[in-house]
């Protein structure tokens, strides 16, 4: 295995090995998001408004672990390092959570549905966060974070690409077969996920552990040091409105196509089309976070996303050149509040081990994964509960007025989010020439006193 340097080459060979579990796992993230509340409700007869709340009170319940994950592997000592044992165990688990959750038995129900929702999030957190921690020691330069963000986001897109071409195919042929859609996609999560696990865990050997790891801390002194750091409060809050946007849009999406536009063969379709388009800007917004600055990136693509979702309400059914479109834009534009925020977070971490003498990058990738099911659980939490009290229902036909409303939802929960995005990164402090003194000052005192060995 490839030990990095804090300043050494990564090779690119080595990255996509190190992204690679990211294929599977972020793979299974859409479904959750836009599937598994559908099937469940058409197939097994859940309300939305339970499964909304469900996701709601699960996603918050499991963020409220994440701290504890990146706190416990910054302690963790063992042979094979810290990150990795978290990750190999999780993997295991994410394993039998999936089989669960896309192949259940017919007597499936609510309570079964909470059951396997918490195992499969709490084994996403084993492998997320510590892996979150991992990427962001692999380098302390501003520029490489960003590059090793960009392997995993792609990994994750890539997922998100394949693991739709076969429900999207079986929605031309058998676009009702639920069961036969779920097959498909537990199938290939579950045969791409122990290669991609052990890709990642030889990929690299953990950095050598540094002397001032953060001691055990209580949870109210965890809060405390959290709420203490006005600009990670700002990504956090910048990260919920960026996932509960596009959590909205996800959670709506086969229910807009299907019983808004008509379209039940595009279900799928529209979504391959606009992560075909987000993985291959990829790249561009890694250049463009280079030229401008990661924050003023994120900003940009918040703006446009606010544009693009507002185009929405001039959609109409049989106006599909135009969503097309506008799904091409989204996916051209999705991925640089997710890049750039992530990437942002290992800065912050630096700042912090400057301040305080003190390395908690995994308790603050951890806080940063909190606001990704934050806002995960308020998507869904919002989107299904609003659409449901407005009168949609999953199965049988919906009245005009009330797919008029679903549109409404559809469109402008999105826009207001990216919007609220945008403004919290505004006049964002910690550029890249704030960074580079931040390093320079880091780099003085590791000469001064230097780390211990793993």
């Amino acid at each position: 295995m490839v030990r990095p340097g804090v300043t050494g080459h990564l090779p690119r060979a080595r990255l996509a090995a190190f992204a690679s579990v990211g294929l599977p796992v972020g793979g299974a993230l859409l479904p959750i998001q836009i599937f598994v509340p559908q099937f469940y409700a058409a197939e097994f007869g859940i309300s939305l408004s339970g499964i909304g709340l469900l996701f709601l009170a699960m996603r918050l319940i499991d963020a409220a672990a994440d701290p504890v994950a990146g706190a416990l592997s910054d302690r963790t000592r063992t042979r094979f390092g810290r990150r990795r044992p978290w990750i190999a165990i999780g993997g295991l688990l994410f394993a039998v959570a999936t089989w669960l959750l896309f192949f259940p038995p017919r007597s499936a129900g609510l309570s079964y549905l909470c059951a396997v929702l918490l195992m499969f999030s709490a084994s996403f957190t084993m492998i997320q966060t510590p892996l979150s921690a991992w990427g962001a020691e692999l380098s302390g330069r501003y520029h490489s974070r960003t590059r090793i963000v960009t392997y995993q986001l792609s990994a994750y897109a890539l997922g998100l690409l394949l693991i739709q071409v076969l429900p999207t195919l079986i929605d031309q042929v058998r676009p009702d077969d639920g069961q036969l859609k779920m097959a498909a996609i537990g199938g290939f999560i579950l045969v791409t996920l122990l290669p991609g696990l052990a890709l990642t865990l030889t990929s690299f050997s953990e950095a050598p552990l540094p002397a001032s790891v953060a001691p055990p801390q209580p949870f109210l002194a965890t809060a405390r040091l959290i709420l203490a750091d006005g600009l990670l409060l700002r990504i956090l809050g910048s990260d919920v409105a960026v996932r509960t946007g596009q959590g909205m849009r996800a959670a709506l999406i086969i229910f807009f196509a299907v019983s808004y536009m008509g379209l039940p063969r595009w279900a799928f379709g529209l979504y391959l089309l606009q992560f075909v388009f987000g993985l291959a800007a990829a790249p561009i917004w890694l250049r463009i976070g280079y030229r401008i600055g990661k924050h003023r990136a994120a900003i940009a693509g918040e703006l446009v996303q606010v544009a693009i979702n507002l185009g929405l309400l001039s959609v109409f059914p049989g106006d599909l050149g135009l969503l097309i479109g506008l799904t091409v834009a989204q996916g051209l534009s999705q991925g640089s509040g997710n890049l750039m925020l992530r990437a942002i977070v290992g800065d912050l971490a630096d700042r912090h081990r400057l301040q305080t003498g003190v390395n908690r990058t995994g308790l603050f990738h951890s806080v940063f994964s909190l606001s990704e099911k934050a806002g995960t659980a308020l998507s869904l939490g919002i989107a299904l509960p609003l659409v449901a009290w407005f009168g949609f229902v999953a199965r049988g036909s919906n009245p005009p007025a009330v797919l008029e409303h679903l549109k409404l939802v559809f469109a402008l929960g999105p826009a207001l989010a990216h919007m609220v995005s945008a403004a919290l990164l505004y006049r964002f402090p910690l550029d890249q020439a704030a960074h580079a003194s931040i390093e320079a000052q880091l780099a003085g005192r590791d000469l001064a006193f230097p780390i211990h060995p793993a």
